[in-house]
């Protein structure tokens, strides 16, 4: 186990990086904040000339890997860092200088067992990109498929572990301060966070995460998952179906390639729908570079260690949320907010959806463009501060998905309309899951479960409840007031008596 002070030295470190690109400055300035750890940071930027307007980005970065992943989380919670904050961890680009190719090299022939040249015909020594986790090389197999080939860094494992253990430590003394940040259960977020990390940190699980999304994925054919190459995929070696395509960051390239960049934009959105709402699996790192638009108009994506989970009664709730915000109809939004414990039943139905309807209205039917970002997710988070909400993990995923998205698809088309768009597949999901064919289906379901359940139940009332056999069934035993007996010498004699009577009932019995 680590000891504290290592923490401390670990966490002091971090504390300067951040000072010195004036990461800090928020928690300084907020009268909330404790007076010990105002006077911390205080301490921390000593040295340093604080820039005017902070650069969490740049501060992560300089931490190391596990900053940067962690801040690409924290960027999904202006509640927790503040709406600037967030807008700025954004920039995270995840890059960083690429490992040497030896090393790389290393570590495919060690991870799959074969020299370098019985696997691939070529390979480019210069990586394609270079992230916090892993680097990407392009090369061709010897069967002559062109492929890419992901590997992780040389001891990042090492690094994460470290980092996220003292985060859990951390967060766990933020949390026991209670109050506000008690309500955000930071110990939970660095939890969620952790499980994260475990995913990306085997490319096994990446790979067959990106199998299962392409099995789902087979109703919507605007969308394309690259092909896994099995047999040169390890825990730190991915290889899998090179894309020729542009990037959706990339304005001018789409430009060029004379693709329709408002189609892209409304097949990105339903793609995601389809993924979150049907399928309940979904990609959760869909940024602009991770995706491709593919020369037939198709949409790929990449990068497969990131995927989320919604079970189905999750998943009708969020669907009915979304349905009830297109159509206006906050009550029924309230009430599931009830129904699935996301607000304290202290509080009043009618005023939470009154609340939802002043954040609603004003912002309901608007093209993206014309939406206050800022003044929305202020309204939100009042929201969840005056219901005292607390923070839902398992939906973090969702969350930080859905802005991205948001973002892609309002870079590729400004004036999208993201209700407009979701609303015909959300709508055609509500019928099918909630309709009364689906409710006599899921009716038929449970009978056939606790059907099948009857010969196991069965089994086991006879197990509690065995036959008695050849033995006759016991007299009936007369009932016996029980006397307490007190006093140290009492219980001696009982224990005389007892052993006695007990003698006797072996020797007639003999």
């Amino acid at each position: 186990m680590t000891s504290r002070i290592v923490h401390a030295a670990r966490l002091w470190k971090w504390g300067r990086t951040l000072a010195r690109h004036g990461a800090l400055m928020g928690i300084e300035r907020d009268p909330l904040t404790p007076t010990p750890l105002r006077r911390a940071v205080r301490l921390a930027r000593i040295g340093f000339r604080v820039p005017k307007e902070p650069r969490y980005a740049d501060a992560l970065e300089a931490i190391g890997p596990a900053a940067i992943k962690f801040g690409q989380a924290l960027a999904t919670r202006p509640d927790l860092v503040g709406e600037a904050a967030a807008i700025d961890l954004y920039r995270l680009q995840d890059a960083l200088p690429p490992v040497p190719f030896p090393l790389i090299r290393a570590s495919i022939e060690q991870s799959l067992g074969r020299p370098l040249e019985q696997l691939f015909a070529s390979i480019d020594e210069v990586p394609v990109g270079a992230a916090s986790i892993a680097q990407v090389h392009r090369a061709i197999t010897t069967e002559g498929r062109e492929v890419a080939v992901k590997v992780l860094r040389p001891g990042v494992e090492q690094d994460f572990a470290r980092s996220i253990d003292t985060y859990e430590w951390a967060a766990a003394q933020a949390e026991h301060m209670g109050g506000e940040i008690g309500r955000l259960r930071p110990r939970l977020v660095v939890a969620t966070f952790k499980q994260w990390t475990a995913r990306e940190l085997d490319l096994r699980r990446e790979a067959a995460s990106a199998s299962e999304l392409a099995r789902g994925m087979l109703a919507e054919p605007g969308f394309h998952v690259p092909t896994i190459d099995w047999q040169r995929t390890a825990r730190r070696v991915l290889t899998l179906e090179w894309l020729d395509g542009v990037k959706l960051s990339d304005m001018a390239g789409l430009e060029a390639a004379g693709h329709d960049r408002k189609a892209l934009a409304a097949t990105l959105v339903r793609v995601f729908l389809r993924q979150a709402i049907a399928e309940g699996f979904f990609h959760a790192d869909l940024h602009q570079g991770n995706l491709f638009a593919l020369p037939d108009g198709r949409i790929a994506a990449i990068d497969f260690g990131i995927m989320g989970r919604i079970n189905r009664q999750a998943r009708v709730w969020l669907a009915e949320i979304l349905h009830g915000l297109i159509t206006g109809n906050y009550r029924r939004v309230a009430e599931i907010h009830f129904e699935a414990g996301y607000v304290p039943a202290h509080h009043n139905l009618d005023e939470f959806a009154t609340a939802l309807r002043a954040v609603g209205e004003p912002i309901r039917g608007l093209p993206v463009k014309d939406i206050s970002i800022g003044q929305m997710l202020d309204g939100l988070f009042s929201i969840t501060r005056d219901f005292d909400m607390p923070v839902q993990p398992h939906l973090l995923l969702l969350q930080k998905t859905m802005v991205m998205v948001e973002g892609v698809a309002t870079g590729l088309d400004p004036d999208i309309n993201m209700w407009d768009v979701a609303a015909p597949f959300v709508g055609e999901w509500l019928r099918g899951e909630l309709g009364p064919e689906a409710f006599l289906a899921d009716r038929v379901h449970e009978i056939a479960r606790l059907v099948r359940r009857i010969p196991d139940l069965l089994e086991r009332i006879d197990h509690a409840f065995p036959h008695p056999g050849a033995a006759p069934p016991p007299p009936p035993l007369p009932e016996v007031q029980l006397v307490r007996v007190g006093g140290g010498w009492r219980y001696g004699v009982v224990a005389v008596l007892a052993a006695a009577i007990g003698a006797l009932l072996m020797h007639l019995i003999g």
